[in-house]
């Protein structure tokens, strides 16, 4: 078993959980083109303020929110508190820029946090240290105002520094007004470099934020976005698959892969490349394969909901969790002396010792375990307990194939592929 580095935050629960609810919802839901629509299309504050002058969310129910993420499988959720836009979900004492000064007049992550509680998800914040509304965040090469022609002119009137202070407040009220936070997700930083100005560790006194939320909830997990070396307790790539587990100086580190169901992270009514439920189910399992986590990103509406795209996707995943979650909770990378066949993936329980073979394509009758032979003691289908035939060569075969299948577990199959999305074979080790 591959041993990660320690982490400062509290990782316990998060290895074994494996899999969460991202959440990106803001002003961004209205225009429907992407949650950079703002920064993409250069938009001043004067034109994006018609967002925040129809922002009403009337269908808005977290309590259907948080079914959706629990009958998905999803054992926590993030949410974007702010995302780079500036606007803020909840009732800020540092802003007017939020939530209960639109037509909806109300808190939206006081009462989301509350439902996801009681479905028993535990609770992340995503919060942005961008902030392309905030009049005191200097324009960089990233910002909406980026090829304004009185750029330098508007910079000159900006002091970064009391940006920070609200940036640093606006933390402290998040980590002292809704109890226990399991998660923070501070998103991004961007160092400058030759040819192009932006934001790093210096520009978000990121140490002296690093201090402040550790002093405040010891135990929570922090990503990796802090432009800081150390102190981060998660890696977390961004819209792919890592080959391998992810690894800092050879070695393994705690890690979550961010992913959409489409190409976007905010509601995107046009957006056209959402994945199947089949490649989110191999996703999932592909990362747990890998000791790492998924965090599966949906983007509500304008109007509060979860649209039927995502709906689909979250049945979806939920009928193959209900039958298959025992092959994800809790477990993590297969001991490196066993290797997955031609288009499988392995995932192990070091609590259980029982070993899944996630089968991706279907074969012919017989499945070959390399490396199994006399190493597991029974093998069953998961999704309803049958028994899986293990097999040994027959005396013809033997004599003719024994070098290629000495170490080898040939289980026998049934013909036809179970009606599940991915079948997943339970081994109980010896």
């Amino acid at each position: 078993m591959l041993k990660t580095l320690q982490t400062p935050g509290d990782t316990s629960w998060f290895t074994h959980d494996r899999f969460g609810m991202f959440i990106h919802w803001g002003l961004y839901a209205l225009p429907a083109r992407h949650e950079w629509v703002k920064q993409r299309e250069e938009i001043p504050d004067d034109v994006y303020d018609r967002y925040f002058k129809h922002f009403d969310p009337d269908l808005y129910d977290p309590g259907l929110w948080a079914a959706a993420a629990a009958e998905a499988g999803m054992k926590y959720f993030v949410v974007t508190t702010k995302h780079h836009e500036g606007f803020c979900l909840w009732d800020s004492k540092l802003t007017d820029y939020k939530v209960t000064n639109t037509p909806y007049g109300k808190d939206v992550l006081r009462p989301m946090v509350d439902a996801f509680r009681a479905r028993n998800l535990r609770v992340g914040f995503y919060h942005s240290l961008i902030d392309w509304h905030h009049p005191e965040f200097v324009i960089d090469d990233i910002h909406p105002l980026r090829n304004h022609p009185e750029r330098a002119t508007l910079n000159a009137q900006r002091d970064q520094r009391k940006y920070v202070e609200y940036l640093h407040g606006q933390v402290r009220e998040l980590l002292t007004e809704f109890g226990r936070v399991d998660i923070l997700w501070c998103d991004f930083s961007y160092p400058s470099r030759p040819g192009f100005i932006g934001k790093g560790r210096d520009d978000w006194q990121s140490e002296a934020l690093y201090h402040m939320i550790r002093a405040l909830q010891p135990h929570i997990i922090l990503n990796d976005r802090l432009d800081l070396d150390e102190g981060w307790d998660i890696k977390t790539p961004e819209q792919f698959q890592p080959r391998t587990w992810v690894t800092l100086d050879g070695q393994p580190v705690v890690w979550e892969a961010c992913q959409t169901f489409s190409g976007s992270w905010g509601y995107h009514r046009d957006e056209a490349s959402w994945k199947s439920i089949d490649q989110l189910v191999q996703m999932l399992i592909d990362t747990v394969s890998k000791g790492g986590n998924l965090l599966l990103n949906v983007g509500p509406t304008g109007r509060g909901e979860f649209d039927e795209r995502a709906l689909d996707r979250l049945a979806g995943l939920g009928a193959w969790m209900k039958r298959h979650s025992r092959s994800i909770y809790g477990c993590t990378q297969a001991p490196p002396q066993f290797k997955a066949p031609q288009d499988c993936r392995l995932t192990y329980n070091p609590t259980t010792n029982r070993m899944y073979v996630h089968v991706f394509a279907w074969p012919y009758i017989h499945l070959h375990l390399d490396g199994f032979a006399g190493k597991v003691e029974y093998a069953q289908l998961l999704n309803d307990a049958s028994e899986i035939p293990m097999i040994g060569l027959e005396p013809w075969q033997a004599a003719h194939w024994a070098d290629q299948f000495k170490d080898t577990l040939t289980l026998n199959l049934p013909v036809q592929k179970p009606n599940v999305t991915v079948p997943v074979i339970e081994l109980f080790m010896k």
